[in-house]
């Protein structure tokens, strides 16, 4: 290995390159550049992609990097190598806890995230003897605390888990040198912005500090310059733009008919696997309930399901135990299926970002994808939001379904208790329209049905009740059998109390009340 002068040299004159170079400028094989040979042994693939090929050398050379790469482009592995690289100086094989002091700190937004990335921290860390752990809500935090007690160089965690930890002094972040916030943007449209302040706090100011995101709003670029120290941009694809591997599809259709287009589009283009993207956690149970009673294997995925059974959500579907996954964006942020074949928002996301965080699910390292969006007449101004965002015209077409559609187990008289899965707001002009055609092309069908059966008819049932003349009142003695003890002494029943005489306040005149 080259002596630390002649590699800082060799590092500073890649860097140098890398805004301006052409994919003929990188390197494009990990063994290129100069990485321990535990690292070299512990990555499964030698090529990199073009995010890493930017991005390694950068970090390798101490600079601030802002990376702009969608989801599936590997940016994972292109801050986690070359950070894990920076930290083998430190590597140790000794138990006690104080000589494996925190020293990168990894933001995800989401517990699922946080996941992905430590597995693939834990993967490339394997063969060294650097630690690793991950902290995050919805979790017992006495297996956490023990994990960190016992001292770790890498944490990946959720902002707000992570504060706990703090405020409970379950780490030391005193030594931190790197900090890296995955998927930024999504971490602000959460609202971390207050967390990642409050952590960012504790560290020391002297750190190298890396931002990935796959939109650059203007938020993302501010919290870029209140934390990073002139920061390269890298880019594998212009902000906010959407894969190129993925075919794109929008079609027009009636929310009543959203999940045949689903069911027709999986059977035509024989999908095995794919992912269902709604706006609300209601709607996301719903849906995954009619897929499920339509003979598909489905599972929901929501905010309103505990850790343990997300987890095991995600676990069965990523060993093909289920067709669908039918989730929310929160939910599914941090999804990492290799292969997946297909995504379709079945409701538009009302924030246009999410499109492209969406359909990165798709089309990951490279491989072809499909993202099929389900387009109502009340979504013109999220369509618009998104054209404007990813800065392309959208073409949404007519879908023709098949003429057996109705025939089909749970057709669109049934649906309609299920419609509107997603939760999203509609416009009379839209669904009601839809609705009341839907109506009127079922009235012939409804003359063909049998009569429901008339119930039996007594008229015994349908008289007035009509008391016996001869019958006395129960509750009340005739006055001739009146006892003589009544106070009246009138012959009323003695259930029935006597008018009285009383005094009425201001000097009125008496009155009497019964």
């Amino acid at each position: 290995m080259n002596s630390n002068t002649s590699l800082a040299a060799e590092l500073a004159d890649i860097a140098a390159v890398l805004p301006d170079a052409t994919p003929e400028d990188l390197p494009a094989r990990f063994d290129t550049l100069p990485l321990d040979p535990k690292l070299l042994r512990a990555i499964d693939y030698p090529t990199m992609t073009p995010i890493q090929a930017k991005a390694i050398p950068l970090v390798l050379a101490g600079r601030d990097v802002m990376g702009a790469a969608q989801t599936g482009t590997g940016k994972t592995a292109a801050f986690s190598i070359p950070l894990l690289q920076k930290m083998m100086k430190h590597e140790n094989a000794s138990v006690s806890p104080a000589r494996h002091p925190v020293r990168a700190i990894v933001l995800a937004p989401t517990r699922e995230l946080a996941v992905q990335v430590a597995d693939n921290v834990k993967k490339y860390a394997s063969k060294s003897n650097l630690r690793s752990a991950v902290v995050f809500g919805g979790m017992n935090m006495k297996e956490q605390t023990l994990e960190l007690k016992a001292g770790v160089e890498v944490l990946i965690a959720t902002p707000g888990r992570l504060i706990d930890h703090i405020e409970a002094k379950n780490c030391n972040l005193s030594q931190v040198e790197y900090v890296v916030l995955d998927e930024a943007d999504r971490m602000l449209d959460i609202g971390f912005l207050p967390d990642l302040q409050r952590i960012l706090s504790y560290l020391p100011k002297q750190r190298q500090t890396l931002l990935f995101s796959a939109t650059f709003s203007p938020e993302i670029k501010k919290l870029a310059q209140s934390y990073l120290q002139n920061p390269i941009l890298v880019e594998v694809a212009r902000p906010n733009q959407t894969a190129t591997n993925v075919e794109q599809r929008f079609y027009k259709v009636d929310d009543d008919a959203k999940r045949h287009v689903i069911r027709q589009i999986l059977r035509d283009r024989g999908i095995t696997q794919s992912i269902v993207f709604v706006n609300s956690k209601l709607g996301a149970a719903r849906l995954a309930r009619t897929f499920e009673r339509d003979g598909l294997r489905t599972t929901a995925l929501h905010g309103d399901k505990s850790q343990e059974e997300r987890m095991k959500a995600l676990a069965a579907f990523k060993a093909g135990e289920m067709d669908l996954l039918v989730a929310t964006d929160v939910a599914a942020r941090g999804i990492d299926i290799a292969a997946l074949p297909a995504v379709f928002n079945f409701d538009i996301p009302f924030n246009a970002e999410d499109y492209v965080h969406r359909i990165g699910r798709t089309g990951r390292a490279g491989a072809s994808g499909l993202a099929v969006s389900l387009v109502t007449g009340s979504d013109a101004r999220l369509m618009a939001d998104i054209e404007k965002l990813i800065k392309k015209k959208i073409d949404v077409e007519a879908f023709e379904l098949d003429g057996d559609r109705r025939g089909d187990r749970g057709d669109r008289g049934g649906y309609r208790r299920e419609r509107s899965e997603g939760g999203g707001d509609r416009s009379e002009g839209g669904f009601g329209a839809s609705a009341r055609e839907s109506r009127e092309t079922r009235e012939p069908a409804r003359a063909l049905r049998p009569a429901p059966r008339r119930q039996p008819s007594d008229p015994f049932f349908d008289k007035p009740y009509e008391p016996d003349p001869s019958a006395d009142p129960v509750w009340e003695d005739k006055a001739a059998t009146a006892t003589p003890s009544s106070s009246s002494g009138t012959g009323l029943s003695r259930f029935i109390k006597p008018k009285r005489k009383v005094a009425a306040l201001l000097g009125g005149s008496g009155t009497t009340r019964r």
